[in-house]
């Protein structure tokens, strides 16, 4: 019997399940929580233009998105405490060589491998997630986690980096992630769902809603993350200092988590339709607010609102994502749309500030989370008629 066996696990369904799960969903995934704080970082650490460091955060996210594909066809067949294990310590590993790399190419290629990895292990979390009570509270909670360490990170990396240069922000991932290792034997073991005592055989997916939810968490994803990636950029592009975008941002991250925290209390109690197509619309408005940066008072209220209404929406996608499957394939193929629109947000975002700079890219940010609401619609309505709403 190994060591981990005898020590005591959390209930399946509890909090601190909860609490746990989203640590290790939020460990392959931690450095889009600090987005901000890595590109800006990058940028004044290793003296290159926001392009290139948008790339190198890219690269990683979209190794990510690998990972996360992969992860969809090895839950059925690697217990995912070992595929957890493995994936954490690779990370450390990754982000260790990392505070030694300097180079652009080998950096993107390096952070792109630590993508593959992280996006490995979040699908896998994903996973289990899926196979809990109430997955959208536990999602819920995940935001809760991302969004509070996330401001701490946001706050306190940015300022390191002149004094201890880029290495600094990657032995933060790589602490999170040994935090993390230090809490999966804790957990439970939680098995796919059984018939008499027999594995239950996946079931028939409904194919065209899928497409449609996944094309929402994508689309919702690109739209807040391109924006969001360079929101340091966007605030000093409008006049105002470090000083006080860095509290801003921070404060938006830990007043983000209340949007979270709503999801934990209502769970699928109102169904899912009305509170994605809802909080998305106020999405818009929030996120159009940033074309007036250049009054502080502006600033501020649209990160604190789009933080809180990002934290309360992507929970329900992605819970609407893993209705389709028990076994976790959907939430995982979920986890693979937001990673691959965490990506590609950051990406087109860097291009178009080439060409139309932030009064455009805000534009694009407001069209993805239009297509992202109307996407969600069909599904979200299609779910809240087949499954009556939870307590």
């Amino acid at each position: 019997m190994r060591l981990t066996d005898t020590l005591p696990k959390v209930a399946p369904d509890g909090l601190p399940a909860a609490v746990l799960l989203s640590f290790l969903a939020t460990a392959g995934l931690f450095y889009v929580n600090i987005m901000a704080a890595l590109v800006t970082g990058l940028s004044d650490g290793l003296g290159i233009k926001p392009a290139s460091a948008g790339l190198i955060a890219s690269a990683n996210v979209y190794g990510a998105a690998v990972g996360a594909l992969a992860a969809v066809f090895l839950i059925r067949r690697i217990p995912w405490r070992v595929a957890a294990t493995a994936a954490l310590l690779g990370l450390i590993a990754i982000d260790l060589v990392s505070t030694r790399v300097v180079s652009v190419p080998w950096l993107t290629g390096l952070r792109a491998c630590h993508g593959v990895v992280g996006g490995l292990l979040v699908g896998v979390a994903f996973a289990v997630i899926a196979r809990t009570r109430s997955p959208d509270r536990v999602f819920g909670m995940l935001l809760v986690v991302q969004f509070g360490i996330g401001g701490i990170g946001l706050w306190a990396l940015p300022p390191l980096v002149p004094h201890y240069g880029t290495g600094i922000l990657f032995l933060a991932l790589a602490a999170f992630s040994l935090a993390t290792l230090a809490m999966l034997p804790f957990l439970p073991a939680y098995p796919v769902a059984t018939e008499s005592g027999v594995t239950a055989a996946p079931a028939p997916i409904a194919r065209r809603p899928l497409a449609a939810t996944l094309a929402a968490i994508f689309l919702f994803q690109a739209g807040n993350m391109g924006l969001a990636a360079f929101i340091i950029g966007l605030g000093r592009n409008a006049g105002l200092s470090q000083d006080f975008i860095g509290p801003t941002l921070a404060a938006a991250n830990w007043l983000g988590a209340l949007g979270s925290i709503l999801v934990v209390a209502m769970g699928a109690r109102f169904g899912r339709a009305k509170p994605i197509l809802g909080s998305i619309a106020v999405t818009l408005l929030f996120t159009a607010a940033f074309w007036r940066s250049d009054l502080a008072v502006v600033y501020v209220a649209a990160n604190i609102g789009s933080a809180i209404v990002w934290a309360f929406t992507i929970p329900y996608l992605l819970g609407l994502a893993a209705a389709f499957d028990k076994v976790g394939r959907t939430a995982a193929l979920g986890g693979f749309c937001s990673k691959l629109g965490l990506a590609s947000g950051p990406l087109l975002t860097g291009l178009l500030l080439d060409r139309g700079g932030y009064p455009l890219t805000i534009g694009a940010a407001v069209l993805l989370l239009l297509l992202s609401g109307l996407a969600a619609a069909w599904p979200a309505r299609l779910l809240d008629r087949a499954v009556p709403s939870q307590d």
